[in-house]
Formats: structure tokens, C-alpha cells, sequence
């Protein structure tokens, strides 16, 4: 890991250019990132209660200039920034103003960029919630999104396919840390699996073959504990949690077994509370990112 206020030696790890001028997978993009700059995801969470600690109005002016800092700070270092949508969406068409700059500025100093929308629908509006995230030139353009697959895995076709076409990711939620989500996601079809596990099982069809990670990920949460289920997806793996939810790095390997090599820990408040001051922001992340490195690389 880089020292804290140094960038990493490449300053751009995510987004090489293809020979052939094809896309590259965004599985294979973020195996080098979490290779290159640690395996971290840090969320933009600006909600009111952060920003009142930074000092910042609960207004458009305090979320451009939190997230501002976020990303100068951090997108030249950390392998995934993950701004959450809703705290961009609650200040109408300037909010997600603030979030189109984010984004882009985001990518453009090689972070790769998972937009939390969690987002989830039938046909065409699913299909338009794609645009929204994974069509080239969009105004919201990411590396990844998040999706929700509870109106079943087939609906989120319209995205699996626009982001394979377009080098992209999606992260689609699994087992939640959540405990209402319990209630669907471990309950069992006649076959005895759990709905998590059909999820999952659909993920790793969709990566199959693929090397070094496939592009479809899976959100599972760090603070579940033994998760009785097959994780071995042939993709990432998004375990929010760490930090301020509870969960450790030292957790990871009996959270996620012998997959924890493809987990991308994803940390908000463990990171963004030691702001508003750059460094602080700099040094709480590569502190996490090496403990995380440590957690994970086989002894």
C-alpha cells in the first residue's frame, strides 16, 4: 500500500486501454485495482449527521464540498469509491448534479466508481435504469451499479447485458446485513435452497469461464458470520459492514472461507469520520486497506 499521502505508482489501474479497442471487463479491471491500491471500497455517504460534523449545512453546498473532498482525496489511491445515491437524490436535480461530477471526476483519477443505487425493475424501466448507470456517455456513467434481484434474477437481464457490452459491473444484493432482509433472502424454495443461494448460483452461471474475476458480484454482508451458503461466485464480492456496523478485517475469512480473496470490503463512516482534512481522510483508508490486505492474503 502507498504511503498515506502518496498516490499509488500507477495512477490509473482501472481504466487501461484495450488493444483490440473492446471494452475490458470490469471483473479483470478491479482485480487489478484491489491488486494495485488495496482491496477497499470507500462509500461517499453524505448524510446529514456527517456533514454537521464536518462542519458543513445540511444543503447542496455542503454535499459538493463533502464529496469534493472525498474524491480529491481519496479517487488517485483507493481501488473503489461508492457514492450512495439516495444522499445525492434528496436535493433534487442539483444533488444529482453533484453526483454526475462526482462520478466522472472520480473516474477520471482512476477510481473505479460503483454507483449504490440498488435499483430494480421490470422490461423497459429496467432497461432505462441501465442507461441511467452503464451506457457509454451517460452523465451518470460507472464502472458498476448496484441492483436489487427480488423481482427475479431474469428481470435484471436489460443491465447483465448493457454491462457486459460496455466493460461494466454489476453488484447484486444477496445476503444482506440488514435484519429484515432475512425474511426473503433465507427463505427456501421447494428445493430446499435458500433465495440467496439461487441468486448466487445465478451469479456464478453469469461468471463462468470468466478470468481473472468475473464482472457479476454479489452483496454480502461482513457482519453475518457463518452465511451457509456457497459463495464461490467466480466474482466479487461486496461486504459492507466494516467499521462503524461492526465488523473487523479479522472477520472477513470466516465471513466469506475460501473466498475471501475476491472480497472488496466496503467501509463509509470507519473512513469518512476522520475528515473533513484530507490527510485524515488519506491515512484512516490505507490503514484500513493494508489491514484488510492482511486479513485476506493466505498466511
Amino acid at each position: 500500500m502507498s504511503s498515506p499521502d502518496q498516490p499509488s505508482h500507477d495512477p490509473d489501474p482501472g481504466h487501461h486501454p484495450d488493444p483490440d479497442d473492446r471494452p475490458e471487463p470490469f471483473g479483470a479491471r478491479l482485480r487489478r485495482a484491489m491488486d494495485s491500491r488495496g482491496p477497499l471500497c470507500v462509500g461517499i455517504d453524505p448524510h446529514a449527521s456527517l456533514l454537521a460534523d464536518w462542519g458543513l449545512n445540511d444543503d447542496v453546498a455542503g454535499l459538493e464540498r463533502f464529496t469534493r473532498t472525498v474524491v480529491d482525496a481519496l479517487a488517485d489511491r483507493v481501488a473503489v469509491l461508492k457514492p450512495q445515491s439516495a444522499f445525492f437524490e434528496r436535493f433534487g436535480s442539483r444533488g444529482m448534479a453533484v453526483l454526475e461530477r462526482a462520478v466522472a471526476d472520480a473516474r477520471s483519477a482512476g477510481a473505479l466508481v460503483l454507483t449504490d443505487a440498488k435499483r430494480g425493475d421490470i422490461g423497459s424501466t429496467m432497461a432505462a435504469y441501465a442507461d441511467t448507470y452503464l451506457a457509454k456517455g451517460g452523465p451518470l456513467f460507472s464502472d458498476a451499479v448496484t441492483v436489487s434481484p427480488y423481482l427475479g434474477f431474469g428481470s435484471l437481464r436489460p443491465a447483465l447485458d448493457l454491462a457486459r457490452e460496455s466493460g461494466c459491473g454489476v453488484f447484486v444484493l444477496a445476503l444482506t446485513s440488514n435484519p429484515e432482509g432475512a425474511e426473503v433472502q433465507r427463505a427456501t424454495t421447494p428445493g430446499g435452497r435458500s433465495l440467496a443461494q439461487v441468486m448466487l448460483d445465478h451469479m456464478a452461471r453469469e461468471n463462468a469461464g470468466a478470468a481473472p474475476l468475473g464482472s457479476v458480484g454479489a452483496v454480502v454482508g461482513a457482519t453475518l458470520g457463518e452465511t451457509g451458503a456457497d459463495l464461490a461466485i467466480n466474482g466479487p464480492l461486496l461486504a459492507p459492514g466494516i467499521g462503524a456496523q461492526g465488523a473487523t478485517p479479522a472477520d472477513l475469512p470466516g465471513v466469506f472461507g475460501p473466498s475471501v480473496s475476491n472480497v472488496v470490503p466496503s467501509v463509509s463512516r470507519g473512513v469518512l469520520r476522520h475528515g473533513p482534512g484530507p490527510a485524515g481522510l488519506r491515512t484512516a483508508a490505507a490503514r484500513l486497506a493494508d489491514e484488510v490486505r492482511a486479513a485476506v492474503s493466505p498466511a
